[in-house]
Protein backbone atom coordinates (compact mmCIF):
# COMPACT_ATOMS: atom_id res chain seq x y z
CA UNK A 1 0.00 0.00 0.00
CA UNK A 2 3.36 2.56 0.80
CA UNK A 3 4.59 1.50 -3.10
CA UNK A 4 0.99 2.29 -4.30
CA UNK A 5 0.63 5.34 -2.16
CA UNK A 6 3.75 7.05 -3.03
CA UNK A 7 3.30 5.88 -6.60
CA UNK A 8 0.16 8.14 -7.33
CA UNK A 9 1.58 10.86 -4.86
CA UNK A 10 3.81 11.32 -7.81
CA UNK A 11 0.96 11.97 -10.33
CA UNK A 12 0.29 15.60 -9.32
CA UNK A 13 2.39 17.73 -12.29
CA UNK A 14 5.73 19.35 -11.04
CA UNK A 15 6.66 23.04 -12.37
CA UNK A 16 7.75 22.01 -16.38
CA UNK A 17 10.99 23.55 -17.48
CA UNK A 18 10.68 26.62 -19.95
CA UNK A 19 10.25 25.73 -23.52
CA UNK A 20 11.94 27.49 -26.52
CA UNK A 21 9.02 28.80 -28.35
CA UNK A 22 8.02 32.52 -27.88
CA UNK A 23 5.34 35.11 -28.12
CA UNK A 24 7.33 36.51 -30.97
CA UNK A 25 6.79 33.13 -32.71
CA UNK A 26 3.22 33.04 -31.96
CA UNK A 27 2.48 36.97 -33.23
CA UNK A 28 3.77 36.45 -36.23
CA UNK A 29 2.10 33.31 -36.63
CA UNK A 30 -1.35 35.28 -36.18
CA UNK A 31 0.25 37.66 -38.83
CA UNK A 32 1.28 35.56 -41.52
CA UNK A 33 -2.42 33.88 -41.10
CA UNK A 34 -4.09 37.36 -41.08
CA UNK A 35 -5.72 36.48 -37.98
CA UNK A 36 -5.64 39.50 -35.77
CA UNK A 37 -5.05 38.57 -32.03
CA UNK A 38 -7.72 39.02 -29.75
CA UNK A 39 -7.18 39.05 -25.66
CA UNK A 40 -9.82 39.05 -23.38
CA UNK A 41 -10.01 41.20 -20.23
CA UNK A 42 -9.05 39.04 -17.49
CA UNK A 43 -10.05 39.77 -13.67
CA UNK A 44 -6.75 40.22 -12.05
CA UNK A 45 -4.89 36.81 -11.09
CA UNK A 46 -5.10 36.21 -7.39
CA UNK A 47 -1.55 34.52 -6.08
CA UNK A 48 -3.38 31.18 -5.62
CA UNK A 49 -3.23 30.93 -9.54
CA UNK A 50 0.20 31.09 -9.27
CA UNK A 51 0.97 28.78 -6.14
CA UNK A 52 -1.54 26.27 -7.68
CA UNK A 53 0.76 25.74 -10.88
CA UNK A 54 3.87 25.41 -8.71
CA UNK A 55 2.16 23.24 -6.77
CA UNK A 56 4.71 20.92 -4.45
CA UNK A 57 4.33 16.34 -5.12
CA UNK A 58 4.52 16.33 -1.60
CA UNK A 59 1.32 16.06 -0.88
CA UNK A 60 0.06 13.48 0.86
CA UNK A 61 -2.04 10.55 -0.22
CA UNK A 62 -5.14 9.02 1.89
CA UNK A 63 -5.51 5.20 1.14
CA UNK A 64 -9.08 5.76 1.15
CA UNK A 65 -8.28 8.62 -2.05
CA UNK A 66 -6.21 6.46 -3.63
CA UNK A 67 -8.98 3.63 -3.52
CA UNK A 68 -11.75 6.34 -4.63
CA UNK A 69 -9.69 7.18 -7.83
CA UNK A 70 -8.78 3.67 -9.07
CA UNK A 71 -12.69 3.02 -8.82
CA UNK A 72 -13.15 6.64 -11.10
CA UNK A 73 -10.46 5.57 -13.31
CA UNK A 74 -12.07 2.18 -14.08
CA UNK A 75 -15.56 3.77 -14.41
CA UNK A 76 -14.26 6.45 -16.83
CA UNK A 77 -12.24 4.30 -18.90
CA UNK A 78 -14.28 2.32 -21.61
CA UNK A 79 -15.57 5.87 -22.60
CA UNK A 80 -11.81 7.69 -22.79
CA UNK A 81 -11.17 4.32 -24.66
CA UNK A 82 -13.40 5.81 -27.72
CA UNK A 83 -10.75 8.52 -28.12
CA UNK A 84 -7.70 7.25 -26.64
CA UNK A 85 -6.88 4.45 -27.88
CA UNK A 86 -3.63 3.27 -26.07
CA UNK A 87 -4.08 1.70 -23.20
CA UNK A 88 -0.71 2.94 -20.98
CA UNK A 89 -1.35 6.45 -21.99
CA UNK A 90 -5.37 6.03 -21.21
CA UNK A 91 -4.76 5.25 -17.70
CA UNK A 92 -2.00 7.86 -17.27
CA UNK A 93 -4.19 10.52 -18.42
CA UNK A 94 -7.24 9.58 -16.44
CA UNK A 95 -5.04 9.50 -13.23
CA UNK A 96 -3.65 13.21 -14.32
CA UNK A 97 -6.53 14.07 -14.55
CA UNK A 98 -8.23 13.27 -11.54
CA UNK A 99 -5.31 14.54 -9.71
CA UNK A 100 -5.40 17.56 -11.34
CA UNK A 101 -8.63 18.00 -10.75
CA UNK A 102 -8.70 17.20 -6.79
CA UNK A 103 -5.81 19.70 -6.39
CA UNK A 104 -8.07 22.46 -8.52
CA UNK A 105 -11.31 20.97 -6.71
CA UNK A 106 -12.66 20.44 -9.81
CA UNK A 107 -15.24 17.59 -11.11
CA UNK A 108 -12.99 15.37 -12.86
CA UNK A 109 -15.57 14.37 -15.03
CA UNK A 110 -16.19 18.42 -15.88
CA UNK A 111 -12.77 17.80 -16.65
CA UNK A 112 -12.47 15.17 -18.67
CA UNK A 113 -16.02 16.76 -21.00
CA UNK A 114 -13.77 19.95 -21.32
CA UNK A 115 -10.83 17.83 -22.68
CA UNK A 116 -13.88 16.77 -25.05
CA UNK A 117 -15.59 19.35 -26.37
CA UNK A 118 -12.28 21.21 -26.47
CA UNK A 119 -9.71 19.00 -28.59
CA UNK A 120 -11.36 15.44 -28.22
CA UNK A 121 -8.29 14.20 -26.60
CA UNK A 122 -6.22 15.38 -29.10
CA UNK A 123 -2.80 16.32 -27.25
CA UNK A 124 -1.17 18.36 -30.72
CA UNK A 125 -4.21 20.47 -31.37
CA UNK A 126 -4.10 23.90 -32.18
CA UNK A 127 -7.14 26.22 -33.09
CA UNK A 128 -7.57 28.87 -35.69
CA UNK A 129 -6.96 30.91 -32.94
CA UNK A 130 -3.99 29.72 -31.70
CA UNK A 131 -4.98 27.97 -28.63
CA UNK A 132 -3.10 24.93 -28.01
CA UNK A 133 -3.43 21.11 -26.58
CA UNK A 134 -6.27 19.26 -24.46
CA UNK A 135 -7.86 21.80 -22.62
CA UNK A 136 -7.38 24.41 -25.84
CA UNK A 137 -5.31 27.03 -23.76
CA UNK A 138 -4.11 30.37 -25.49
CA UNK A 139 -0.41 31.46 -25.05
CA UNK A 140 -1.27 34.75 -23.47
CA UNK A 141 -1.79 32.75 -20.31
CA UNK A 142 2.01 32.31 -19.85
CA UNK A 143 2.41 35.60 -19.90
CA UNK A 144 -0.42 36.50 -17.69
CA UNK A 145 1.22 33.93 -15.15
CA UNK A 146 4.15 35.79 -15.06
CA UNK A 147 6.15 32.63 -17.05
CA UNK A 148 8.94 33.50 -20.07
CA UNK A 149 7.83 30.75 -21.45
CA UNK A 150 6.35 27.33 -21.11
CA UNK A 151 5.39 23.97 -23.46
CA UNK A 152 1.37 24.01 -23.80
CA UNK A 153 1.67 21.22 -25.86
CA UNK A 154 3.08 18.73 -22.71
CA UNK A 155 -0.46 17.38 -21.87
CA UNK A 156 0.06 17.20 -18.55
CA UNK A 157 1.77 21.21 -18.04
CA UNK A 158 -1.52 21.95 -20.75
CA UNK A 159 -4.02 19.66 -17.87
CA UNK A 160 -2.48 21.76 -15.36
CA UNK A 161 -3.23 25.49 -17.19
CA UNK A 162 -6.97 24.71 -18.07
CA UNK A 163 -8.02 22.66 -14.28
CA UNK A 164 -6.19 26.13 -13.00
CA UNK A 165 -8.02 28.36 -14.98
CA UNK A 166 -11.32 26.84 -14.96
CA UNK A 167 -11.03 26.80 -11.05
CA UNK A 168 -10.30 30.19 -11.11
CA UNK A 169 -12.92 31.47 -13.28
CA UNK A 170 -15.21 29.16 -11.36
CA UNK A 171 -14.14 31.26 -7.96
CA UNK A 172 -14.57 34.52 -9.95
CA UNK A 173 -18.34 33.58 -10.54
CA UNK A 174 -18.76 32.07 -7.06
CA UNK A 175 -20.07 28.37 -8.16
CA UNK A 176 -21.74 29.34 -11.19
CA UNK A 177 -20.44 26.54 -13.72
CA UNK A 178 -22.20 28.01 -16.74
CA UNK A 179 -20.79 31.44 -16.13
CA UNK A 180 -16.99 29.86 -15.31
CA UNK A 181 -17.36 27.79 -18.35
CA UNK A 182 -18.49 31.25 -20.70
CA UNK A 183 -15.64 32.53 -19.45
CA UNK A 184 -12.85 29.88 -19.98
CA UNK A 185 -14.28 29.83 -23.88
CA UNK A 186 -14.59 33.49 -23.96
CA UNK A 187 -18.11 33.58 -24.39
CA UNK A 188 -19.40 35.34 -21.42
CA UNK A 189 -23.21 36.07 -21.44
CA UNK A 190 -24.01 33.64 -24.15
CA UNK A 191 -24.48 29.85 -23.01
CA UNK A 192 -23.88 27.55 -26.29
CA UNK A 193 -20.35 26.47 -25.21
CA UNK A 194 -21.92 25.67 -21.62
CA UNK A 195 -24.73 23.60 -22.65
CA UNK A 196 -22.51 21.62 -24.99
CA UNK A 197 -20.26 20.89 -22.02
CA UNK A 198 -22.58 20.09 -19.68
CA UNK A 199 -24.57 17.76 -22.66
CA UNK A 200 -20.90 15.92 -22.68
CA UNK A 201 -20.45 15.64 -19.16
CA UNK A 202 -24.00 14.36 -18.75
CA UNK A 203 -23.85 11.88 -21.61
CA UNK A 204 -20.35 10.38 -21.76
CA UNK A 205 -18.97 11.12 -17.99
CA UNK A 206 -21.43 10.62 -15.51
CA UNK A 207 -19.90 8.85 -12.72
CA UNK A 208 -22.52 6.10 -11.50
CA UNK A 209 -20.84 6.65 -7.82
CA UNK A 210 -21.80 10.37 -7.71
CA UNK A 211 -24.92 10.94 -9.09
CA UNK A 212 -26.10 13.66 -11.89
CA UNK A 213 -24.03 16.25 -12.56
CA UNK A 214 -25.95 19.56 -11.27
CA UNK A 215 -25.42 23.09 -12.61
CA UNK A 216 -26.15 26.85 -11.08
CA UNK A 217 -27.73 28.97 -13.91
Amino acid sequence: MRRLAAALATLCLAAASPAAASNGTFLASLEANQRPLVIQALPAAPASLRTTLDASLSLYRDPAEIWAARQWQNAMEPSVARFVKDRALRGELLQRVYMEARLARLPPELVLAVIQVESAFQTDAISSAGAVGLMQIMPFWIRELGLPADDLKDPWRNLRYGTTILAHYLAVERGDFTRALARYNGSLGQTWYPERVMRAWQRHWRNPESGRATVQR
